[in-house]
């Protein structure tokens, strides 16, 4: 029956089917293959300190190194920077070749229990757009590495339901531990084998059935306790936004179930932050898509006894979603309590049971009538291939993504943000405050939005409107310690280090291990004059992050300016193997050398400074006074010349 709707009776047909869809896939997703990483992917891509195998350590035993503790995941991202650095493309090939292969075992588990349609099903699978979420969002391989190991894990333990040994139990319980380190959604699968065992047998029983997989629910209530606690610890779902009472999740539940079985009955409107629905107990309508919800599950529930497949996918639906649905506080839930990755694996679930009942619906039918219904499939199969394609171009490059999501959901103050973030990285700063002033006024208690807003007002000068800016986001967060260090950052710019040093400071006290912030803190006491309390908040940077070439450089050039020629000529020496080329570094050697009284070294670092960055007027400047005390008073003259040429406006 598994090859019921699309036969497959002749020889190498199945693996013709394999291949074609694999390369209708491949052609889908062509557009997102191009692109670069968009929203947090920098954040999942290996951080450089993690990228040692002590950083691989840290990834499995500190769970605050990684954004969730999510180990296998992060360690596959590990392996994957080793083999591909911070090239894209080899990341969304590996996320399509997963999603490829979770569609194969999906298959497979499809026609060891002889589901209809199994391999119509797969393919939908595979060329579903509401999948584009999960597939060409980088982060997101999340998803699919995990429904591997999840499907992974069903294969197997059919196979030792089948024959009871313990090997395969082994095998079947290594997978689900691996799926559960990659996302905690699968922590599902052990009720959604005993669904799945009762649709198949009309009955479970306690000892064959329910006894075998009581450990691995111990591991899934593990994971259930541990996720929300890294959730609201490290990814910051807790707060105002996530204050709902329990008939408040209920309407969030019923509504968010109706929801994805829409789109994936009609996938249009796809959009990447859908706009976030406002919950009011006291409006009445609100309560139909939960008792809507119930009653649908009570109907299938009475005619059990002769349809249990429709009862058992709608609990294998219900129950992919569960984590989702709002009763587990997820960061998300801050812009949208829907998201089209929040039901990857809702979608492996729903779509064989559409799919089984076409295909016994077809099975009724002449033969004529078979073959315009494999036609009518084939059609179907090229529409979602079509769809997903178009879904795919929105993650070319991030100004169309998040315009993308602009386009459907004007009021995402998140996507106004974020688009303010790329115009002002690339110098469009006039445009990226419109952007930041609009997410302000969407959401007047956004703190990045003011911080940003701040960023982009600094970089012109407005130093006090700047500050105004901090200040805001610090009232929305004050525990926001990146915006006191920004503030910091912009008052060393503006020349007004005494107020640098106070918002350094107290950046420290809300995080003391920063290293930004113990840099910055350095610079402002070095600018200050105050060179021997820079020192060892220059050493505390460098004991944090160590390989920094600037803190290097800097803690050389303190320690020049207090006489101490040999260690500062090492820190930038070790400045310059971290960044060949660094042409500060360059200049502060040619200081230090300089201070020692090796003048023709001095004048040579000073030379190869200049020849690196020919506008700096500092680097001229330096470079004639050096050659003034070797008496060599034309060559500094034509230096000092070109140190006021570069100077003037």
């Amino acid at each position: 029956m598994g090859g019921a709707f699309i036969p497959m009776r002749r020889p190498g047909y199945k693996a013709a089917a394999a291949v074609s869809v694999s390369l209708a896939a491949l052609a889908a997703y062509w557009p997102a293959l191009r692109g670069g990483f968009v929203w947090d992917d920098d954040s999942h891509v290996t951080r450089p300190d993690l990228r040692s195998l002590h950083g691989l350590w840290r990834i499995w035993f500190n769970p605050g190194a990684t954004q969730q503790y999510y180990p296998v995941l992060h360690s596959a991202f590990w392996v994957e920077h080793r083999l591909w650095g911070d090239a894209p493309l080899g990341y969304h090939l590996a996320n399509l070749l997963l999603h490829l292969s979770a569609c194969f075992l999906l298959y497979q588990v499809l026609r060891r229990l002889a589901v209809p349609g199994a391999f119509l099903a797969a393919a939908a699978f595979a060329l579903h757009p509401v999948c584009v979420e999960s597939v060409a969002w980088i982060s997101e391989q999340k998803n699919t590495l995990s429904t591997v190991f999840y499907m992974g894990a069903a294969l197997a333990y059919f196979q030792f339901d089948e024959n009871r040994k313990p090997g395969r139990y082994a095998v079947a319980t290594g997978l689900f531990v691996l799926a559960l380190l990659s996302k905690s959604v699968t922590a599902s699968l052990p009720a959604a084998l005993l669904v799945v065992l009762w649709w198949k047998r009309g009955r479970v029983s306690p000892k064959a059935d329910v006894l075998p997989l009581a450990p691995w629910f111990c591991l899934s209530t593990v994971a259930a306790i541990v996720t929300p606690w890294v959730e609201s610890k490290f990814v910051g779902a807790s707060g105002p936004a996530f204050s709902l009472g329990l008939a408040a999740r209920f309407l969030v539940a019923g509504r968010a179930l109706w929801f994805y079985l829409a789109k994936i009955v009609w996938p249009s409107a796809l959009v990447f932050i859908y706009p976030r629905w406002s919950i009011d107990g006291r409006a009445a309508w609100q309560y139909a898509f939960p008792v809507a919800a119930i009653l649908a599950l009570a109907a299938l529930f009475r005619v059990r006894n002769h349809w249990r497949g429709p009862l058992a996918a709608a609990l294998l639906f219900v129950g992919a979603l569960f984590p989702a649905l709002g009763f587990v506080n997820v960061y998300p839930f801050v812009f949208s309590y829907v998201a089209d990755h929040f039901q990857y694996l809702a979608v492996a679930a729903m779509v064989p049971a559409i799919c089984a009942a076409l295909a016994l619906g077809v099975e009724r039918l002449s033969p004529p009538g078979r073959n315009a219904a494999c036609g009518c499939a084939a059609g179907l199969l090229i529409l979602l291939a079509a769809l997903t394609r178009q879904q795919c171009g929105k993650y070319r490059d991030l100004e169309t993504f998040y315009g993308s999501i602009l386009e459907k959901n004007p009021a995402s103050w998140l996507a106004q943000d974020n688009l303010g973030v790329v115009l002002a990285g690339r110098g469009q700063l006039e445009e990226a405050v419109g952007h930041y002033r609009e997410a302000i006024r969407l959401n007047p208690r956004y703190p990045e939005a003011y911080n940003n807003y701040g960023n982009a007002l600094a970089k012109t000068e407005h130093w006090t409107e700047a500050g105004d800016a901090y200040a805001a986001a610090l009232r929305a967060r004050p525990s926001f310690a990146q915006a006191e260090i920004n503030w910091g950052n912009a008052m060393n710019d503006a020349g007004r280090f005494h107020d640098a040093q106070i918002h350094y400071g107290n950046a420290l006290n809300l995080v003391p291990d920063d290293a930004s912030a113990h840099y910055g803190l350095a610079n402002a006491l070095a600018n200050l004059g105050h060179l021997r309390e820079a020192v060892p908040e220059y050493v505390e940077a460098l004991r944090i992050q160590p390989d920094s070439p600037e803190s290097q450089a800097n803690l050389g050039l303190a320690l020049a300016g207090e006489g101490l020629w040999k260690e500062a000529l090492s820190h930038i020496d070790e400045a310059l193997r971290l960044r060949p080329g660094y042409s500060e570094a360059h200049a502060y050697r040619g200081l230090a050398l300089a201070g020692a009284g090796r003048l023709e070294d001095a004048v040579a670092e000073y030379r190869t400074a200049s020849r690196i960055n020919p506008r700096n007027a500092d680097i001229h400047y330096q470079l004639g006074l050096t050659l003034r005390r070797l008496g060599r008073y034309s060559e500094a003259d034509a230096e000092f010349a070109a140190a006021r040429s570069v100077a003037e406006p």
